[in-house]
């Protein structure tokens, strides 16, 4: 029997490898949602077929370190030719066969057969050297330790562990494999002390580089070979017998099955650990976007409640000024409107004429000039928000456009993000170097003139909004002229005249009032205008960039949590599997 599938297995055999399957397929969904790439993605899919295959035994290290020779001491047999050079080395898969042969499959491996009783129970991939000369090799040899089922590492006695060699453990220990080293041609030694040196410092290296402390074997494939072939001299020193031993316990049936399903859930446990890596980094980038988009939006309201602040204060100058233009009209009207000049009260030109000049005054000038100031404070408060905008999305840019996480190949999630960081900035920078003051203060000062005339009913093409300061003035003095015409003066002027005064006084400070909450509302009306039409702009140009960022963070999230799961899951499995025993 050589596969899960044609093996008879227990109802809790039959449970676990079921579960295994699930667990596998529920992995690959995930990645496939990532996306993976296309090479992490076919390992994921060759360790589910991993559990159908027969039981694989993968031999690495590097050209020279007799590999090909340990293959055949395994087998007792001269199998895979031996000394072959990098330059003409190739994978080799060796199986069973009643007639020994060698083929190439579509993919362009050496499919060697042997009618050897071991390959009944497994195949053995022989790989070219990690030093191999074409790197093409290499890719292929990392492309089959996924599917190993266990890992023979052969490194040389007279060159162990080198640093081509070191390289290539590293890269294949993160798969989660039972890797065993085996040190080779221990009989050049002539003194067990020399051997027991280099097996000490091959342990402690593969420790260092694999974090456990793994099975070390010394031999000689030649001479073990030599032994099977007839040589009974040579087995004792060949050392073969502890290594065989080990093979035989390793792929006994129970062996089998629990490496059978823990390795390729030892493939999903690197992958989930190394998309789980990429969750952590790419939310921490989109963590930092999530940081500049909050602190938008805190600028945003702090600038809003700076913006009201300022207005207010700004409206109160004005305000100020009409009210000093109230303060003054009536003490004209209490110097004006009084016995002592009845006479002047005849002349309503004249009248008029003291009015304008000591009262109206210079308010309308003072009235355009600070409303000119206020607006163009807004103006100016737009414009640096928008620069504000533009330099921190620039910095932003700056400090992350060559940043790439995971690496290429996964998703399009560094093309949509530049993409989209790319346009707000645009079109932050596109609205400052075109930003017209002029015309969005005159936007403003036309929608506030235009309001203030039309509420006051004086007609919008007065020239300004010191223009309706003068019209909403003069007319508290229009009806105190002319009052004593054809009148007995001395006779009824007591009784007029107080009270005209009292009714000046009173419309005067009901048009300045009114005329204060007009322009006031009139502005405020702008104001608010603009600066929903600002943040208007603003959130369109920010908004697919925003949306992106939340998205891809709730995605990603998601993707960590649901790794995180599948690790936990995987686990447990792992803990049933290492318990499991058939039934007998």
């Amino acid at each position: 029997m050589t596969t899960l599938r044609s093996r008879v297995l227990s109802g809790e055999g039959e449970r676990l490898l079921a579960e295994a399957r699930a667990l596998l397929g529920d992995l690959r969904d995930a990645l496939a949602g990532v996306p993976a790439t296309e090479h992490d993605a076919a390992a994921m899919a060759a360790s589910i077929r991993q559990l159908d295959d027969f039981f694989l035994l993968v031999v690495v290290g590097e050209f020279n370190a007799g590999k090909s020779a340990f293959v055949n001491a395994l087998l007792g047999a001269r199998v895979l030719e031996e000394g072959v050079t990098p330059t003409t080395a190739q994978i080799q898969l060796v199986r069973h066969g009643e007639q020994p042969g060698r083929h190439a499959d579509p993919s362009g491996i050496q499919v060697v057969t042997a009618p050897v009783d071991l390959l009944r129970d497994l195949h053995i991939v022989d790989t070219p050297g990690t030093n191999a000369i074409h790197r093409a090799h290499e890719r292929l040899t990392v492309d089959f330790v996924p599917r190993a089922d266990l890992v023979l590492f052969i490194t040389s006695a007279d060159r162990p562990f080198t640093e081509t060699e070191r390289a290539f453990m590293d890269a294949i220990r993160d798969w989660g494999k039972k890797i065993v080293l085996v040190v080779n041609k221990v009989d050049i030694f002539e003194e067990e002390r020399e051997l027991a040196e280099v097996a000490a410092f091959v342990r402690h290296a593969g420790t260092q580089l694999l974090g456990v402390t793994p099975e070390v074997f010394p031999v000689s494939a030649r001479l073990a070979l030599r032994a099977k072939e007839g040589a009974d001299t040579a087995w004792a020193a060949s050392r073969f017998e502890p290594l065989e031993r080990y093979i035989r316990e390793t792929l006994d049936e129970t062996s089998r099955f629990r490496l059978k399903l823990a390795n390729p859930i030892g493939v999903g446990d690197a992958l989930s650990r190394r998309y789980e890596a990429l969750a952590e980094q790419r939310l921490a980038l989109l963590a930092a976007d999530v940081t500049v988009l909050a602190d938008v939006e805190r600028q945003l309201a702090v600038y809003r409640d700076d913006l009201a602040e300022g207005f207010e204060l700004r409206m109160t100058g004005i305000e100020k000024v009409l009210l000093e233009m109230e303060a003054r009209g009536h003490q004209y009207f209490e110097d004006t409107l009084r016995v002592g000049r009845v006479f002047d009260l005849l002349n309503r030109s004249r009248v008029q004429q003291e009015f304008e000049q000591r009262v109206v005054a210079d308010a309308p000038a003072e009235v355009d000039r600070r409303v000119s100031e206020l607006i163009d404070w807004l103006v100016e408060q737009d414009f640096r928000q928008w620069q504000a905008l533009s330099s921190k999305l620039a910095a932003r840019q700056q400090e992350h456009g060559d940043r790439i996480v995971g690496g290429a190949g996964i998703g399009s999630f560094h093309a949509d993000r530049t993409r989209l960081l790319e346009s707000v900035g645009r079109e932050s920078r596109r609205v400052v170097e075109t930003y017209d003051r002029r015309r969005e203060s005159s936007a403003i000062a036309d929608g506030a003139r235009t309001a203030v005339a039309a509420t006051a009913a004086i007609g919008a093409s007065a020239v300004g909004l010191g223009t309706a300061v003068s019209l909403a003035a003069t007319t508290a003095a229009a009806d105190v002229t002319g009052i004593m015409a054809a009148s007995v003066l001395a006779a009824v002027g007591l009784l007029i005249i107080p009270a005209k005064r009292r009714r000046a006084r009173t419309e005067m400070r009901d048009k300045v009032t009114d005329l204060r909450a007009r322009l006031a509302s009139a502005l405020r009306r702008e104001f608010e205008s603009s600066q929903e039409r600002s943040a208007q702009r603003l959130g369109d140009a920010i908004a697919p960039y925003s949306r992106f960022v939340r998205a891809e963070h709730g995605r990603w999230e998601d993707i960590r949590t649901r790794l995180a799961g599948w690790r936990e899951r995987a686990g447990r499995l792992l803990a049933a599997v290492g318990r499991f025993e058939p039934a007998s």
